[in-house]
């Protein structure tokens, strides 16, 4: 008889009225399918919303929208950042909203099919067993989306307005310009020179000065790993040091080293060797170019070594012995045993060397600021995209151009990851290659 109302009543429960109710207002629906704690659970919860966050919101979003309407009295800047926490909050509450309808909705359909909710503490266990790894994630989600989302939003918002050392609040407010930054970088002439000659260059010193690191280290790997070379660990030590020193310390050394006029390297090298003056290191932008991508090789090459190494010594000597009954040469060895296996290895951390020097800021500044200065350009002879948004945000604080340049690099950076991801293997399992 029990069983026959219990088939009954779930006969009659209609999933179609639990989403609606839960629509109207959260909760409603989980009280219709008797999920009583639940439902006032998200009662309570959007009850707290309406009386206390809901003005907070709106005002957060109207300061995003129109980043205030009078000046001396609205802070754009300050309506920018409230307004972008507005907006990460209302995405939040609507998805729990969301959640609210979907759980209303899927428990109606459950019932409706014969399901009868558990009891209170069959409850409890289930909803902990089920969200144990969302309750110990959702710190560390909190945290990213204030640390991480928080700041880029920002970041990218800022790039759609028109903030900068003459138009910057309290005094006066900042205005959305749609894309009229990204327009001056390729229509203004002193933008769109300096643009092109900075993104050359980026472009040039990541791959040459990457490429020549991860090919030193594979040479100097591939020597050390050579069952005739002696004394290796004194080799792997020595070739381990400049990795050691802290990065900083050496550039700044190498700076002094590279001076024009009291430089080890002009005074006790190239003018007692060939005379003159010596080269212009830091005054000329190709000798300071040469130098930076020199110093880079020597800084990035230990890591790519010890890497290699790592990988060369676990390539089992079984292969090559089979190579060598083919009568396979040192080269066909190389190329079909050793140099795939190293990519297959190291190649997501070889693609993250080349985002690394994208945005390798400390060297280019350390070693001589960006310089020489460039006429016609706004940024120095080896200043790269980040280098020179750097000047632009705390030189000639030209914040919005900054920040539109910031995102033209994350688009690159974002791009250039992605398509090489895609084309290696690295990340398959090796049954899926």
């Amino acid at each position: 008889m029990d069983n026959t109302l219990i088939n009954k009543r779930a006969n009659k429960h209609n999933p179609t009225i639990a989403t609606v109710l839960s629509i109207v207002f959260a909760g409603l629906g989980q009280l219709y399918n008797r999920r009583f704690i639940k439902g006032i659970i998200f009662i309570l919860l959007e009850v707290v919303i309406l009386i206390t966050l809901i003005d907070t919101l709106n005002y957060g979003l109207w300061g995003l929208r129109t980043l205030g309407t009078i000046p001396g009295e609205d802070h754009s800047i300050r309506l920018l950042v409230f307004g972008v926490l507005s907006l990460i909050g209302t995405v939040m509450l609507i998805t729990l909203y969301v959640f609210n309808v979907i759980d209303a909705r899927n428990q109606a359909r459950q019932i409706k099919a014969g399901w009868l909710p558990k009891g209170f503490k069959a409850s409890i266990i289930s909803f902990y067993d089920h969200s144990f790894p969302y309750l110990m994630t959702f710190p560390g989600l909190l945290l990213m989306i204030f640390v991480v989302v928080f700041p880029l939003l920002f970041s990218v918002l800022l790039a759609f307005t028109n903030y900068s050392l003459y138009n910057s609040p309290p005094r006066s407010l900042v205005d959305w310009i749609g894309i009229g930054n990204f327009k001056e970088l390729v229509t203004v002439p002193i933008w769109q020179d300096t643009f092109v000659s900075v993104l050359s260059w980026t472009v040039v010193w990541t791959i040459v000065a990457t490429t020549l690191q991860i090919a030193l280290g594979l040479i100097l790997a591939l020597m050390v790993n050579d069952p005739r070379i002696k004394f290796k660990k004194l080799i792997r030590t020595i070739l381990i040091l400049p990795w050691a020193v802290p990065a900083f310390v050496t550039i700044l050394i190498f700076s002094a080293m590279f001076n024009d006029d009291f430089g080890a390297i002009n005074r006790d090298i190239i003018i007692p060797l060939f005379g003159g003056d010596g080269i212009p290191w830091l005054s000329d932008p190709l000798y300071a170019r040469t130098a930076v991508i020199l110093i880079q090789t020597w800084l990035g090459f230990p890591f790519i070594f010890a890497l290699f190494t790592g990988v060369l010594q676990s390539i089992s000597r079984d292969w090559y012995e089979a190579a060598d009954v083919d009568g396979g040469s040192r080269f066909q060895k190389f190329r079909f045993i050793t140099f795939p296996h190293v990519m297959f290895a190291t190649a997501p951390l070889l693609i993250m060397q080349y985002a690394q020097n994208f945005n390798n800021f400390n060297i280019i500044y350390l070693f001589n600021e960006g310089g020489p200065p460039v006429r016609g350009q706004n940024a120095g002879g080896t200043d790269i995209l980040i280098s020179w948004v750097y000047k632009l945000t705390f030189d000639t604080n030209n914040y919005a151009m900054a920040a539109a340049i910031s995102l033209i690099m994350g688009l690159i950076i974002s791009c250039f990851a992605f398509y090489q991801f895609r084309q290696t293997k690295s990340f398959k399992e090796e049954g899926e290659l």
